[in-house]
């Protein structure tokens, strides 16, 4: 029975299959219109997938918008926390969906899409307007409407370009779709708050909302949001003065949407629409501190670590939103700008202007609009920076014109000069012509506290703290104390002080050194004194080659072994000379210095510290009974922890009574040296105690004679006492702290001897002193009266060698000449 049934439904299948063909085929035959549509239909089909090929095939995948970052600024803060600068081409600050206002989300609604929440990507109807609006104006300049969602919008502004066009716009449809099947509503609109231009360089509600009104989106009123929601269609236009009335229209309109929408009372719009666009002249959202120069080495730095756009990696400066904590003091650093400035000031005295700051070219255009985009700027006093623009008048960036009052007679069209006021119009300010740098930085961990690379950054970005290739002169004369200390010298060991030559190899030849006071003195006295003589004996005795190891191992510099090198001839860098001073601070301990404590992510991981000590049991759940873990020491041992003590201890002696004397009313463990140039050309002095390190220079960046006057002691440690002086509070009185295995010794300051008999004055130039020794180093056991004895018993060899010389005068024999070197032979002259 079954199989009957079913050979009869095949019959009737294929008998109606037959009839329903036949019957089309007469109807195709007869019926011209069926066959338009057939055709017509097959055409669509085959236009659709020639579209798709071309349009659809390419387009992104809508669910890497799944882990989608919003390209974020780096945040960069100082050591207590607060932020301090920033690296950002555009404002952006990213924010949850909970973040945003239900008003500020309900204003971009009523202004951009009123059905957001129940369309699937695509507004049909305004698509069709925008057809129609794009048809209506083909031919023309004008712009259709967009019609866009914010689905769209969003399509377009992350993973789509902005091109004005037909296939855009359907590549725009087709990922917008996707995103609706990716995201949630409510990411969309996050995504789409964080991400959407507004002019002023923002992008997202946040940033917006702090460069027109300088708040946050939390705390804006209702007409401001209102203004926000409008920028997306003409962000360069609303925000600008003169469309003031069309904005406040446009802004009033999204108003009557929200209440029309039931998102706003009457109540609340009616107040709205009455006030005024209240714009702000823009602010900054994060607010920088004075410390270009610092900021910029960090900015450096991370470049070279991270690289600088999404494409070097997802924690790149511009765009991975990174948070920097650094070591910068913002009081240190406000004491290091204005030190090294009115070091400056003081040198330059009443010199007059010795050239403009830049010089820009009037054929280019408006010289004030020239100088508004060369961003030179100047944060000193009440001066300004302003551009020459011809007879007696001058421009400022801002547009402002004023009088210059007695301008020099070489100013030219386009030069760019500092100013400042006199009366109701300008006068020429003068910055200094002479440069410099200074770094303090905290000796125990290499982490620099404040960095100062000429007058102003704003005016030059070249930092001569880190970049300037100088000449240290006498300020690496501790090393070479340092080698010879390794050697085996002690701070009492007599060093000659007459001239010296030496053979320096095929090329160099013999080198003689000349000057010097003639006889011996004890290691102290020629570093307390900067004796050049001295110095090269030492270098020599304890080998060049020793001393070049040693300014290696602190960082120092590279440099062949001749003795002009022992002087200060290499060329280092202010940052390098303080973090050498440092190590000798810390017992010998080197470490790299360093301007960021640590980098995190933007998602607060920690990606980079300076730290990279290990320590053992810091992280364990609980604590197992033993004692705190702890991280090692810092740094590396470069330099005998007791050799560094001896040195920075006679370092002391150039502060109390050597050529930093200016610094000894400060009342403080202060050790330094200062170092001068030849010519001079560059005057240094770096010093400080155990817990800050201060470093200066100071000289013209194309050297030359700074004048004879110009000295370490006169120049440049006046501006590290400025430094102390604005920052005395935050310096300790604590005595210095010696290593194991260092003995302070009674001296007599003069010969080096030991003294049992006396105690060391308190004076700063007492004859006895303590002395820091390595043990079984110290002076022979003498007292007064065997000193006294010894030099009555040299003053009877001085006479018998006399008498015997005249003598030989008598004699008919010839004579034979005393050396050349026979006064220093004896001892020197007293």
């Amino acid at each position: 029975m079954t199989e009957i049934d079913v050979e009869h439904l095949r019959y009737r299948i294929q008998r109606g299959s037959s009839d329903a063909f036949a019957e089309f085929r007469q109807t195709w035959r007869d019926n011209w219109a069926v066959r338009w549509i057939v055709y017509g239909t097959a055409a669509l089909l085959v236009l659709f997938a020639v579209a798709w090929f071309l349009i659809g095939r390419d387009l992104p995948d809508a669910t890497a918008l799944q882990d989608y970052e919003t390209p974020l600024p780096t945040v960069v803060r100082g050591n207590d926390g607060e932020i301090v600068g920033s690296y950002a081409r555009d404002r952006r600050v990213q924010l949850d969906y909970v973040d945003f206002p239900a008003p500020l989300v309900n204003a971009f609604l009523s202004a951009e899409d009123e059905t957001f929440w129940s369309h699937n990507g695509v507004d049909i109807t305004g698509t069709l307007n925008a057809v129609l609006d794009y048809a209506r104006k083909a031919g023309t300049d004008e712009r259709a409407v967009g019609g866009s969602t914010i689905t769209q919008q969003v399509a377009k502004n992350v993973l789509l370009s902005d091109e004005y066009s037909i296939t855009r716009k359907l590549k725009e449809m087709l990922v917008a779709r996707r995103i609706e099947q990716t995201l949630t509503k409510q990411e969309i609109i996050t995504l789409y708050l964080n991400e959407i231009p507004l002019g002023r360089r923002s992008f997202g509600v946040q940033a917006a909302a702090r460069a027109y009104f300088d708040k946050d989106v939390g705390d804006l009123d209702l007409h401001e949001m209102a203004f926000l929601s409008i920028l997306p269609k003409a962000p360069e236009r609303y925000g600008r003065e003169k469309y003031e009335d069309m904005a406040i229209t446009r802004r009033n309109y999204v108003l009557d949407k929200m209440a029309e929408n039931g998102w706003a009372t009457d109540s609340a719009v009616a107040a709205a629409k009455a006030e005024p666009l209240g714009l702000t002249s823009g602010a900054a959202s994060i607010r920088n501190a004075d410390a270009g120069y610092f900021i910029e080495e960090v900015r450096r730095q991370l470049l070279d670590r991270f690289g600088e756009t999404a494409e070097d990696g997802p924690n790149s400066v511009y765009a991975g939103g990174l948070w920097v904590r650094t070591s910068l003091d913002l009081d240190y650093q406000d004491a290091a700008r204005d030190a090294l400035r009115k070091g400056m000031m003081r040198y330059h005295g009443s010199r007059g202007l010795s050239g403009p700051i830049a010089t820009l070219d009037p054929s280019k255009g408006d010289l004030t609009s020239q100088l508004a985009s060369a961003n030179i700027g100047i944060n000193y006093e009440d001066w300004r920076v302003a551009v020459f623009t011809g007879s007696g008048a001058i421009g400022f960036s801002d547009g402002e014109t004023a009088t210059l009052n007695g301008g020099p007679n070489s100013l030219q069209l386009g030069d760019v000069i500092a100013v400042r006021p006199q009366g109701n119009a300008w006068r020429v300010a003068t910055i200094p012509d002479a440069a410099g740098g200074l770094i303090a930085q905290d000796p125990q961990t290499g982490r620099i506290m404040a960095m100062q690379g000429g007058f102003d950054s704003r005016l030059e970005s070249f930092n001569r703290a880190t970049q300037a290739n100088r000449q240290p002169g006498s300020t690496i004369k501790p090393f070479v104390y340092a080698a010879g200390l390794d050697q085996g010298m002690t701070p009492a060991t007599q060093i000659e002080n007459g001239s010296f030559c030496a053979y320096q190899g095929e090329r160099l030849g013999e080198k003689c050194f000349r000057g010097g006071r003639g006889g011996s003195y004890p290691m102290r006295f020629g570093l307390e004194n900067s004796q050049n003589i001295m110095t090269v004996h030492i270098a020599n005795d304890a080998g060049m080659a020793n001393v070049i190891k040693t300014y290696e191992r602190v960082g120092i510099g590279s440099y062949d072994p001749y003795l002009a090198f022992a002087l200060g001839a290499g060329e280092t860098t202010v940052e390098k000379m303080v973090n050498a001073y440092s190590t000798l601070a810390n017992h010998g301990r080197y470490n790299d210095p360093t301007v960021i404590d640590y980098v995190q992510d933007r998602h607060g991981k920690v990606i980079w510290r300076a730290d990279q000590r290990a320590c053992e049991g810091c992280n364990s759940p609980e604590w197992d009974g033993s004692a705190m873990p702890r991280p090692g020491p810092m740094g590396r041992q470069v330099i005998d922890a007791r050799t560094a003590f001896q040195v920075t201890h006679m370092l002391e002696g150039v502060i109390t009574r050597g050529t930093a004397k200016v610094l000894r009313d400060q009342n403080l463990p202060l050790f330094g040296k200062t170092g001068t140039t030849t010519g001079p050309k560059d005057v240094w002095f770096i010093g400080g105690t155990q817990q800050l390190m201060v470093g200066t220079y100071l000289g013209f960046d194309q050297p030359r004679n700074m004048g004879g006057y110009a000295q370490g002691g006169t120049v440049a440690a006046p501006i590290v006492k400025t430094f102390i002086q604005e920052t005395r509070d935050r310096w300790r009185d604590n005595p210095p702290v010696a290593p194991a295995g260092v003995r302070m010794v009674r001296i007599d300051r003069r010969t080096g001897g030991r003294v049992f008999d006396a105690w060391p004055g308190t004076e700063d130039n007492a004859a006895i002193i303590w002395e820091a020794f390595k043990p079984d180093t110290e002076p022979p056991r003498s007292t007064r009266a065997s000193e006294i004895a010894a030099q009555r018993q040299e003053l009877l060899d001085l006479i018998r060698r006399a008498r015997r010389a005249q003598a030989s005068l008598d004699a008919p024999v010839e004579r034979e000449e005393p050396p050349e070197n026979f006064v220093e032979e004896q001892g020197g002259i007293y």
